[in-house]
């Protein structure tokens, strides 16, 4: 099993190829790719490559699946004995990314292919 820790939108993730994350508003269209080149960790089949603080050359490659927006998340702030009372909404934009590939230098080590076939 390959895997990565990533940073995309201020957050580090754990992906895999051939799942999906949500993550922070990414700019591109649906059906684009992107590539992530900020890699703080690679694990390809026991092997762990630790990165000071990135790992040197390694990519991962998804594309954008669609754009959307989040659950509401309702801020209520209230002074208690004041009457002062603030209640607010908020969607944040979300990107649904699909991870397609983890390459090493341009050479792919884990493909969504690879890993269906052997699930």
């Amino acid at each position: 099993m390959t895997y990565a820790i990533i940073e995309t939108g201020g957050k580090q993730m754990r992906v895999e190829p051939g799942r999906f994350y949500d993550i922070e508003l990414l700019p591109g269209e649906a059906d684009s790719t992107v590539s992530i080149d900020k890699v703080f960790l690679l694990e390809n089949d026991g092997t762990i490559q630790i990165g000071q603080p990135l790992v040197a050359g390694v990519t991962v490659q998804g594309t954008i699946m669609r754009h959307y927006r989040a659950r509401k998340i309702i801020v209520y702030k209230m002074q208690p004995k004041k009457k002062t009372r603030k209640k607010r909404g908020h969607r944040q934009e979300v990107t649904r990314l699909m991870i397609d590939s983890i390459s090493v230098n341009g050479a792919v080590i884990a493909t969504a292919e690879a890993v269906a076939v052997a699930v």
